[in-house]
């Protein structure tokens, strides 16, 4: 699988891929603990490619990296569409209890400004991670 990173690890900026380069779309009170981005060829629930969570050293905005299948994915629902992140491991351990606050934290922060912003209440809410067997 290709995995397109859009924001690299401790970014407190989350970007958006458009055409030759890259956007803000959002800041996060936050910064981000792991590389993330997009399956290429993909397509998600939410109409865009498939969310990607790449753990491991920091990797540069617009690095395209071949992964073999995903070790997990974060259960997530964005705007009360579900909005799942899969996980790809290049070294970095995993901690259950760190992602687990780092997305109810993110869920608080996207309900707040869909209100602030956008003036209406949006279910987003971190459902749990579920990591897959080794083969």
């Amino acid at each position: 699988m290709k995995v397109r990173i859009e924001t690299p690890k401790f970014s407190f900026f989350k970007y958006q891929k458009v055409d030759d380069g890259y956007k803000r779309v959002l800041f996060s009170p936050i910064p981000t603990i792991f590389n993330y981005g997009f399956i290429e060829d993909t397509l998600g629930n939410d109409g865009m490619e498939e969310d990607a969570i790449v753990l491991g050293p920091r990797l540069a905005q617009g690095t395209l990296v071949n992964l073999t299948s995903p070790g997990g994915v974060v259960r997530f629902v964005d705007d009360s569409v579900q909005d799942d992140k899969k996980v790809f491991y290049l070294g970095d351990p995993y901690s259950e209890k760190l992602f687990g606050l780092y997305f109810r934290m993110y869920a608080l922060f996207k309900r707040f400004r869909y209100l602030a912003f956008e003036r209406r209440l949006a279910d987003c809410r971190f459902e749990g991670i579920e990591l897959f067997e080794e083969k």
